[in-house]
């Protein structure tokens, strides 16, 4: 099998696993005179939610994958929240519960929920929720940043979990294949946070000296255009909320029960994906194409049906593509700027995703060309035939004409 294909990390820190002491926590910067001392967080109720999603075929029948695994483990997922009625969802994904395993992390056993999500154009995300510790220090928690990425223990495990879901929804896969692509992305969720006192505190407390360690892995304190770059993706619609999104992970702040930002990241990484595959695909189209041309080219037939073959794949090629990438495109549509329409937005622009589409269509119009000459070659070859039929014609009706006098 190949090797998977990962997005390419963000160089992050891999120093070792901070203690609960407040006293190994990275500087903070002091305070202005005269003002009143912010209340940090010190104490924070979270967990880590490690994503990596496979593309595993032409379209998955959301319907028959919901008959085909254990009854009460499946369910049909959408946003919840009010302003999601601006959301449109043709056709929701369907969430697998797959149990519960025992992991090493930090040189530790941690729990881990996981689960499935699989999306109809072709997506299955596997899931893995690390359930971390009650009452964690900020500073530990923070220091998850540089160990969850993709725990080693993780690759066997989504691969044990994806090959059996896949045999388990065999009848609802169309056209069934494995891409070598993959998309990892790790979502830290904080349902509460608490100052040293153990007083609650808003999200607004959460600063970027708190973030950098967490969603950057860098434990050196960043300049302000750093901060301001690479975390200005930031979201809160309700007054104890807040999102932060950045290129590999991303900081949930919400109630408990709530994924709806969870589940508009996880779209978005989804149809990522899918056009990551897509224009894989074109890549290695375009150099075949070269080849068919060439051998075609060389082969003695008729000149006005050579190129029929080639202009047959052609049309195949780029309808399955078109068809595929507008699939994927129009399963999350939104109506409105609100709090997850803006979400999704953001992360499509922060994975690129617009890139992607452009060079998808970029490639697509070269074959259209491509179609355009070869077809024009194709009638102008059988233009050729018949001009040359007829000038036979003509001159053996002569020939005849003058056998006979």
């Amino acid at each position: 099998m190949t090797e998977p294909i990962t997005r390419p990390m963000a160089p992050r820190g891999h120093g070792p696993l901070a203690s609960d002491d407040p006293a190994s926590a990275p500087p903070r910067p002091a305070a202005r005179e005269g003002a009143a001392p912010a209340r940090r967080v010190a104490r924070v109720d979270g967990s880590a939610v490690i994503t990596r999603q496979y593309d595993v075929g032409w379209e998955i029948r959301l319907d028959r994958a919901l008959e085909c695994v254990s009854q009460g483990s499946a369910t049909r997922t959408a946003p919840s929240r009010p302003e999601a009625q601006t959301i449109r969802i043709p056709n929701p994904p369907v969430t697998v519960n797959l149990g519960e395993e025992s992991l090493v992390l930090a040189g530790g056993q941690v729990a881990a929920r996981v689960s499935a999500q699989l999306f109809d154009f072709g997506v299955i995300s596997l899931r893995a929720e690390i359930v971390l510790p009650r009452d964690l220090a900020w500073e530990r928690f923070a220091a998850l940043g540089s160990q969850v990425d993709l725990p080693r223990e993780l690759g066997p495990l989504f691969e044990r979990h994806r090959q059996a879901l896949l045999e388990r929804i065999a009848p609802a896969l169309v056209r069934p294949e494995l891409f070598a692509e993959t998309e990892d992305y790790v979502v830290f969720r904080v349902e509460s946070l608490r100052d040293a006192a153990g007083a609650p505190l808003p999200p607004t407390a959460v600063t970027d000296t708190d973030i950098v360690p967490l969603l950057l892995g860098e434990q050196r304190p960043l300049s302000e255009a750093a901060c301001r770059e690479l975390l200005s993706a930031r979201f809160s619609y309700y007054a104890d909320d807040l999102a932060i999104v950045t290129w590999n992970n991303a900081l949930v702040v919400e109630a408990p029960g709530d994924r709806d930002v969870q589940y508009v990241l996880e779209f978005a990484n989804a149809q990522l994906l899918e056009l990551r595959v897509y224009d894989r695909l074109l890549d290695l189209e375009l150099p075949k194409l070269e080849a068919r041309i060439h051998a075609v080219r060389k082969r003695r037939v008729l000149v006005g049906r050579r190129f029929g073959s080639v202009l047959r794949q052609l049309q195949q090629v780029m309808a399955e593509v078109s068809e595929t990438v507008e699939r994927a495109e129009n399963a999350f549509k939104v109506t409105d700027d609100v709090y997850l329409a803006r979400i999704y937005t953001t992360a499509l622009e922060i994975f690129r995703g617009r890139a992607w589409r452009q060079g998808i269509d970029r490639k697509l119009d070269i074959l259209r060309d491509t179609y355009t000459v070869l077809n024009s070659e194709s009638q102008t070859g059988r233009a050729e035939v018949l001009e040359i039929a007829i000038v036979v014609l003509i001159v053996t009706e002569i020939v005849l004409g003058l056998i006979h006098r």
